[in-house]
C-alpha cells in the first residue's frame, strides 16, 4: 500500500486479481461483517492507493494501451463520433450500464454540427454524422469535438460503408491529431480483417483501436477511475469545523473490562458507552434486570419507549424477536418485558439473559444509515458506510474505505452509495447534514485506528432527524490484540506522538507536530514569507507560488516512508506556519533527503534548530542509517545549521552545490570541515 501509493502519483498501476469469494463473509457476526468481506475490501484499497483494478486478461491489455498512449481525461464527457447509428447506441448503453452518460452537447456544439452535418444527422451525442462521411466531414466533425469544453474524451467508431475508405478517413484523423494537442481519443474499426490496414495506422500514430465500442466503453471507464483516483489522492481535504475530543482512557477501560470478562461482544449498553466516548451520538439507553426497573426507566426517558433483549450473546436481536416498540404504558412495558426474555430463551437457550434496554422512541426519523467496521486479515480495519434498517444486507447499498479517513475521504465514502443522493433530500424530507456525517465517520476512524481489539462494529440503524444524528443500536464485538496500535492498519495513521510544545533559542514558543493534509493553507500562508532567494535555496527554481498538486503532495505524505514536520506560532488563533523540515524516506527505509524551511521574518531564531532536532530524533528511532541532503552554496544559514547538528559538508565542483550527509550508525558527531569532491 505505501509505496502503490507513492507510485501511483506519477505512473498508472494496473491489476488484474482473481478470486472474488464472499464465502469468508458468511460466518461473520455483525451486518458489518457480513457485507465488508473478501473482494470488496480489494476494490477499497485499490481505490485508496489510487490503483486501476480491471476484471479480465483482455481488460487488463485494453486499459494498458489506453493509458500509456493517451492523456488522462479531465471529466467524464465522452463523445462517440461514428458514421453508423447502431454501433454507436451500444457505445451510449456500455457507458449507461457502468454508471456513465454520454457528454450532454453544448448549444454552441450542436449549431457547429448542424452547419457540418446534414439536417437529419443524430442531433446529440452518439453523434452520427452518416453513412456517406467523407474523410473531411470525418476530420471536421473531430475539429469540432476537440475544441468543445463539455467533451473529455472521444471515442470514433467506423463502420465500413460502400462510399468509405477506412484506410484513408484513419490516414486523415491520425495527421490531424498528430499536429494538435488533444484529450483522449482511441477508436473502434470495424470491418474484420479488411480494416487492419487502417488499425495498423492508427495504432502507429498512438490512437488505440478495439474490436467493439463495449471494449473501447471499458477502457475508458478505467482511464476515468484512474483519474478520478488520481485527483482524490492530490485533492486538498477541507478541515473540520470542530476539534476532536476523544475519551481514549475511557474507551479502553470498557474493552479491557470486557475482554477481562471473558466476553466477545460487548452489551448494547457498554457498545454504546465506546462510541459516546469517541463523541459519536448515540441515545439515551437504561439497562434494566426486571420489569419493574424497566417501568422505572421508562417513566425517566418518558413514554413511548423502545425495548431490546440485553445479552452478550445476541447480537440480532429483531432474529430472536427481542425488540418491541412503541411502548406507551407501564403495563405494555412489564408485558414487552416478559415476552422479550422469553422470545430470547426459546431463540437461545443458553444465551446469557441480563435483561432489557429501555431507549426513547425515535419517530419518524428522516433516514436509517449503517456505519461499521471489520478487521480483515489483510488489510486490518475496514469502515462501511450505506443503506441502514433490518434489511441493510438485502438492499446491499454500501460502500467500504480504509482509515485513517479525512473529511474528503469521508464524503467520498458516502458518495459511492445509492443512498447518498437521497441524503440531498426528496419528497420533502430536509436534506441531511453531510458535515455531521463526515465527522462521524471520522470519529469511528480514530475508534479503530485507536484499538486493534475491536474485530467488527457496526451502528445499525444510525438515525437522522434534522441536523442530528442517534446511533440506536450498536454492535461491538473484541477479541485481545496481537499488535500495538497503529501496526494493525494499511495505512499509517497521523502520528500524533510526534507532537511537542517548546520554546526555541531564540524565545519563540511553537507547537511543532506532523503536517497534516488540511495544513496547505498555513504551507501557502508560509510560502509567502520566503523571500525570493529563500524560495530558491529550497526549491531551486525561481517559484512565485506553489502549485496545487505540489501542495498536495507536500501536505499528503505517507507517515510510513516520510515525515514532515511544522512549526506553529503558539500565540497565534489557529497557529501561524513558521517553519517545516522533512525527511524524504528511500524505499529501503534506511536512507532519507533531508530538507528544512524557515520563513524569512523568523531566521535567527532558533526555529530550524529545533524541527531539525526533532528530525533526527524521529530518524534515530525508525533505525535509519543514513541521512543527506542538497543545499546551494549562497546557503550559508543552511550549511552552518547542517554542521551544527553533526552533518558533514561535501562541496561538488562539477555539481556546484554542497552535499550534506549524517551518518546515524555510529551516533552524531560535529564537523565544521568543508571538503571538496
Amino acid at each position: 500500500m505505501s509505496a502503490a501509493r507513492a507510485v501511483s502519483r506519477v505512473k498508472p498501476i494496473v491489476v488484474l486479481k482473481s478470486g472474488r469469494s464472499r464465502a469468508g463473509a458468511r460466518a461473520a457476526g455483525s451486518h458489518t461483517g457480513a457485507m465488508a468481506g473478501g473482494d470488496s475490501v480489494y476494490v477499497a484499497a485499490f481505490k485508496r492507493a489510487g490503483i486501476v483494478r480491471v476484471n479480465t486478461i483482455g481488460e487488463l491489455f485494453d486499459c494498458a494501451e489506453l493509458i500509456a498512449k493517451q492523456p488522462l481525461p479531465s471529466g467524464s464527457g465522452l463523445a462517440v463520433v461514428t458514421n453508423g447509428g447502431g454501433p454507436g447506441v451500444m457505445a451510449a448503453d456500455a457507458l449507461a450500464a457502468r454508471g456513465l452518460e454520454p457528454a450532454v452537447l453544448e448549444p454552441e456544439t450542436l449549431d457547429r454540427f448542424d452547419r457540418l452535418l446534414p439536417r437529419f444527422w443524430s442531433r446529440g451525442n452518439p453523434v452520427d454524422i452518416l453513412g456517406d462521411a467523407t474523410a473531411e466531414r470525418w476530420r471536421k466533425a473531430l475539429e469540432i469535438c476537440l475544441s468543445a469544453p463539455e467533451i473529455h474524451a472521444l471515442v470514433i467508431i467506423f463502420v465500413p460503408q460502400g462510399l468509405s475508405d477506412g484506410l484513408e478517413i484513419a490516414g486523415v484523423l491520425a495527421a490531424f491529431l498528430e499536429k494538435k494537442p488533444h484529450p483522449p481519443v482511441f477508436a473502434v474499426w470495424m470491418g474484420g480483417g479488411g480494416q487492419a490496414p487502417a488499425r495498423r495506422l492508427l495504432n502507429e500514430a498512438g490512437i488505440p483501436t478495439y474490436e467493439t465500442p463495449e471494449r473501447a466503453v471499458d477502457a475508458f471507464t478505467y482511464i476515468h477511475a484512474y483519474a478520478r483516483n488520481l485527483e482524490m489522492l492530490q485533492e486538498i481535504p477541507p478541515m473540520l469545523e470542530t476539534n476532536l475530543e476523544l475519551d481514549h482512557a475511557g474507551a479502553d477501560t470498557l474493552i479491557q473490562a470486557s475482554l477481562d470478562g471473558g466476553a466477545c461482544c460487548l452489551t448494547e449498553q457498554d457498545a454504546k458507552a465506546l462510541l459516546a466516548a469517541y463523541g459519536i451520538p448515540v441515545n439515551r439507553t437504561e439497562p434494566a434486570a426486571s420489569a419493574g426497573e424497566a417501568v422505572r426507566a421508562a417513566q425517566r426517558i418518558g413514554f413511548p419507549v423502545v425495548m431490546k433483549i440485553l445479552s452478550p450473546d445476541i447480537l440480532h436481536k429483531t432474529d430472536a424477536r427481542g425488540v418491541q416498540l412503541n411502548l406507551r404504558s407501564d403495563d405494555a412495558v412489564k408485558a414487552a418485558f416478559e415476552r422479550i426474555t422469553e422470545n430470547a430463551r426459546a431463540y437461545k437457550p443458553d444465551a446469557r439473559i441480563l435483561g432489557v434496554t429501555v431507549q426513547a422512541m425515535i419517530r419518524r426519523p428522516d433516514y436509517e444509515l449503517i456505519i461499521g467496521s471489520r478487521q480483515d486479515r489483510d488489510f486490518g480495519p475496514v469502515i462501511l458506510f450505506g443503506m441502514g434498517g433490518i434489511m441493510t444486507e438485502i438492499l446491499q447499498d454500501h460502500a467500504l474505505a480504509l482509515p485513517p479517513l479525512n473529511r474528503l475521504l469521508a464524503r467520498r465514502l458516502m458518495e459511492e452509495t445509492r443512498v447518498s443522493r437521497l441524503l440531498e433530500g426528496y419528497r420533502g424530507r430536509p436534506p441531511a447534514n453531510r458535515e455531521l456525517l463526515e465527522e462521524i465517520l471520522i470519529r469511528v476512524s480514530h475508534l479503530v485506528t485507536d484499538f486493534p481489539e475491536i474485530v467488527e462494529m457496526d451502528i445499525n440503524p444510525l438515525i437522522l432527524i434534522g441536523d442530528q444524528a442517534f446511533g440506536v443500536d450498536a454492535r461491538v464485538v473484541v477479541r485481545p490484540a496481537r499488535v500495538a496500535p497503529p501496526r494493525h492498519l494499511a495505512i499509517s495513521p497521523y502520528p500524533n506522538e510526534h507532537e511537542r510544545s517548546l520554546t526555541t533559542s531564540g524565545g519563540v514558543p511553537v507547537f511543532i507536530r506532523p503536517i497534516k493534509p488540511e495544513d496547505a493553507h498555513l504551507l501557502e500562508g508560509l510560502f509567502q514569507t520566503l523571500s525570493r532567494e529563500s524560495v530558491y535555496y529550497r526549491f531551486f527554481s525561481p517559484l512565485k507560488q506553489i502549485p496545487r498538486k505540489m501542495l498536495a503532495r507536500f501536505t499528503q505524505i505517507d507517515y510510513d516512508r516520510d515525515i514532515a514536520l511544522v512549526a506553529l506560532d503558539r500565540r497565534e488563533p489557529g497557529g501561524k506556519m513558521l517553519g517545516v523540515a522533512r525527511l524524504m524516506g528511500d524505499p529501503d527505509g534506511r536512507t532519507a533527503e533531508l530538507a528544512v524551511t524557515v520563513g524569512d521574518p523568523w531566521h535567527g531564531k532558533g526555529i530550524g534548530a529545533a524541527l531539525m532536532e526533532a528530525l533526527l530524533e524521529i530518524a534515530a528511532a525508525r533505525g535509519m542509517e543514513r541521512l543527506w541532503g542538497i543545499v546551494l552554496p549562497e546557503n550559508t544559514q543552511m550549511i552552518a545549521l547542517a554542521r551544527k547538528a553533526g552533518f558533514r559538508a561535501v562541496f561538488d565542483r562539477g555539481d556546484g552545490r554542497y552535499r550534506i550527509d549524517l551518518d546515524l550508525t555510529g551516533g552524531r558527531k560535529g564537523n565544521d570541515t568543508t571538503a571538496t569532491a
